[in-house]
């Protein structure tokens, strides 16, 4: 598979993640964050630590310092779950200050990753933000978000949602690499069919964009068409983010995989973010793929939050 740096990645034996990694159950005190600027977003709440699907590039992968664990074997086979999250973000949304604003969920690590099909957190917490009329967005790799539909449409109907599904490419060998846990990209696509003849708004979420490796026109281009042919919502694209905490576990991937891109990766990342000349001409070139295809840049806004008595009215 080549590239914008005209390299190929190695075709290296695939080893998988382990299917069954090591689960500590925990309690919550709180489940809603305040998410400070720049974050275009005020509140995330997050069912999981760690994360099976083990991508190369995740951001969250300093998180488990907290549990003094690392963020490299220890962060893709111990999973920690917060058993009591649906009822804690119950009593959160019901205090007489919650404002009904929305709630991102997955921001941190993926919330329908393999764990939820025996935990179900992810889906309680749906069912509570539904309960209160609270918006919410969803961002995963998963398939099993297909799950939730029915509950995903009581929370559309009562306050909005979207459900962004995360494929930064379509080439199924290049992404068993970088994101070996995660179903293929044909199958996360099909999510998005599904979910969206469901009557769920849902997209594609091109994040993050890896430079010399997933950024090339072409390869965009063709995840634009994808997109547009399972009827996605939106289309969202961004540059990877590789903060100084962070880099210690991407650095051995491109050692592996791209030794080649080691240099680019130090000019570009001096700071932990991509160089605004970089970023501009990302952000151009999917803007040109958006215009072409027809596809908006983000999900429909969600409704404003109203008293339960103008809803039982609305309906």
């Amino acid at each position: 598979m080549s590239n914008a740096a005209g390299g190929r990645l190695p075709h290296a034996p695939y080893e998988p993640t382990p299917r069954h990694p090591v689960i500590h159950e925990m309690r919550a005190r709180t489940v809603l964050n305040r998410v400070a600027p720049p974050m275009p977003f005020r509140w995330s709440a997050n069912p999981y630590r760690g994360c099976v699907h083990a991508c190369a590039y995740c951001y969250a992968r300093p998180s488990h310092i907290a549990f003094a664990m690392d963020g490299g074997a220890d962060f893709e086979r111990h999973v920690f779950v917060k058993v009591n999250a649906p009822a804690v973000l119950r009593d959160e949304l019901r205090r007489p200050s919650w404002r009904r604003e929305a709630v991102h969920i997955g921001t941190i690590v993926d919330p329908y990753q393999p764990v939820e099909g025996r935990y179900r957190i992810t889906r309680g917490l749906l069912q509570a933000l539904a309960a209160t009329r609270t918006p919410a967005t969803l961002i995963t790799k998963n398939s099993l978000v297909q799950r939730d539909v029915d509950v995903l449409r009581e929370l559309h109907a009562r306050a909005g949602c979207a459900v962004c599904v995360s494929v930064t490419s379509l080439d199924a060998a290049l992404l068993r690499r970088l994101e070996p846990g995660t179903p293929p990209p044909l199958r996360r696509l099909e999510t998005v069919r599904r979910l969206v003849e469901a009557g769920i708004p849902a997209g594609v979420m091109v994040m993050p964009l890896l430079p010399g490796i997933t950024d090339d026109a072409d390869s965009l281009a063709a995840l634009a068409a994808a997109a547009r042919a399972c009827g996605a919502c939106f289309f969202m694209a961004g540059a990877l983010r590789l903060g100084p905490n962070f880099e210690p576990w991407f650095s051995p991937f491109l050692r592996s995989e791209r030794p080649d891109l080691l240099p680019l990766y130090r000019r570009l990342y001096p700071t932990g973010y991509a160089p605004r000349p970089y970023v501009e001409r990302l952000h151009a070139t999917v803007a040109s793929l958006r215009a072409d295809f027809g596809l908006p840049a983000a999900p429909p806004p969600l409704l404003p939050a109203r008293e339960p008595a103008q809803l039982a009215l609305a309906w």
